[in-house]
């Protein structure tokens, strides 16, 4: 019997045993780092689902979970972050489900509706709500169709889907901006509608162009009648050859003062929307035939050749509006005849373009040229290159500026490419089919100006 003050000698372990407490251990450690990891950063529910998962299949999924985990954090970071950014937003947001059922209201669509996120979020907006007046605006925000006024929108079932909205009571003017929210197959989960409050620069876009307008009809109707006197002068054969210089100098001024109010005009109603489009089918070789037939006599003052490179093959229709294309070829020809140099030319030349709608116009000079660094810069408004305004002091800027919104609401493209001292050529496509013209509101109401 050992003494009590012995230590009791311990049992040998077997080498099985040694080996089934390391092995259990590799296993434990790995699957509670896992674990803690999983309650950190997952779910809960994931978290536990993570949990019974590892002690089914072991510590060897630690790396897995411990990298979802990671790509879980990293998103729920980029969540936030993206939460804050629209959240500071100066425009309104608001985010609904496919039931219109609200889920996100940010401060400024509080400010711009009058309503608090508490009382928004969570809601389905109906049609019926558009009687009610605290929902009224926001409904017809949602249903646009049950605005008082639509003033403009982009085309039906293309998204982002752009409507501009106008209200009397109280005066505002919003740009509704609508995209769609969607799961990774494509599925529509809900919107979201972005809205800018338009009202003030609609104001001072109206204010400043209504001035525009005024001034120019004003001044228009003195410089026509002064121009009239001066021709009546043209005519006088009882003029000293002095005389005649300075008269025909001043007609010259007042017809390019002219010009210049009629292209002021032009740009306030492309700006307001009213400059009014009628689009009809039309013979473009024999449209351009009677511009060339008007635009010669100048061409011949200034010592300058046209020609007209015709089709070898017959053109389908282009459909154009007659009065603002020939506002375009006039701009372009003119530009032509006054930026060339003497006995210098100018090619007039249309193609179909091949397997599209549209015929190619190309206006080409020999002139002075455009500088490679400017040549991004000539639709611009008010912009003249700088070679230009050393060559002709008069000009507005305007005249291409008018060109390029004119194509564009035809639907077509308008370019140019230039060569110092060589000569510049301007590009433009117009629609041989009313599918490429872009939908936009009646503008019938253009009114006679």
């Amino acid at each position: 019997m050992p003494s009590p003050f012995e230590p009791e000698k311990a049992k040998p372990v077997a080498p099985f045993d040694i080996k089934k407490k390391l092995m259990l251990f590799v296993f434990l450690v790995p699957m509670a780092v896992a674990i803690v990891i999983a309650f950190l950063y997952l779910e809960i529910k994931y978290a536990i689902f993570t949990g019974g998962l590892l002690v089914i299949s072991g510590g060897g999924l630690s790396f897995f979970l411990y990298s979802l985990a990671k790509k879980n954090f990293d998103i729920s970071v980029e969540r936030e972050e993206l939460r804050n950014v629209v959240l500071t937003l100066e425009d309104a947001t608001i985010i609904y489900d496919r039931e219109f059922k609200v889920l996100f209201f940010n401060p400024a669509g509080e400010d711009l509706f009058n309503l608090k996120t508490g009382d928004v979020v969570g809601q389905v907006i109906k049609t019926q709500d558009v009687e009610r007046p605290e929902l009224q605006r926001l409904a017809q925000v949602i249903f646009p169709s049950l605005a008082p006024s639509i003033t403009s929108r982009s085309k039906a079932g293309v998204y982002p889907q752009v409507v501009d909205l106008s209200f009397e009571e109280p005066d505002m003017e919003l740009r509704v901006i609508t995209t769609i929210i969607s799961d990774v197959k494509g599925g529509i989960l809900g919107f979201m509608k972005v809205i800018h409050d338009r009202t003030r620069e609609q104001f001072l876009l109206r204010s400043k162009s209504e001035f525009v307008t005024v001034a120019s009809h004003q001044l228009r109707g003195p410089v026509t009648n002064i121009n009239w006197a001066l021709e009546s002068l043209v005519k006088d054969q009882s003029l000293s050859e002095e005389s005649q210089v300075l008269v025909d100098n001043a007609l010259m001024g007042g017809q390019q003062l002219l010009k210049i109010i009629e292209d002021l005009i032009n740009i306030a109603k492309i700006e307001e929307g009213r400059f009014g489009y009628n689009f009809e089918p039309t013979d473009l070789v024999y449209f351009i035939n009677n511009i060339l037939a008007q635009v010669m006599p100048q061409a011949r003052r200034a010592s300058i050749k046209v020609y007209f490179d015709r089709p070898k093959d017959p053109l389908p229709p282009v459909l154009i509006n007659q009065e603002k294309m020939t506002m375009v070829f006039y701009n372009f020809l003119d530009n032509g005849i006054r930026y060339n140099v003497q006995n210098g030319e100018v090619i007039v030349k249309v193609e179909q373009v091949k397997d599209e709608p549209f015929v190619q116009v190309s206006i080409k000079d020999t002139g002075i040229g455009i500088p490679s660094a400017e040549i991004k810069k000539i639709f611009g408004k008010f912009f003249r290159a700088e070679n230009a305004m050393k060559f002709q002091t008069e000009g507005s800027g305007l005249g291409l500026y008018i060109n390029k919104n004119i194509v564009l609401a035809h639907g077509g493209k308008i370019w140019a490419e230039s060569e110092m001292n060589r000569g510049t050529t301007f590009f433009f496509t117009l629609p041989t089919s009313m599918e490429v013209i872009p939908e936009r509101e009646s503008m019938a109401g253009e009114g006679n100006s």
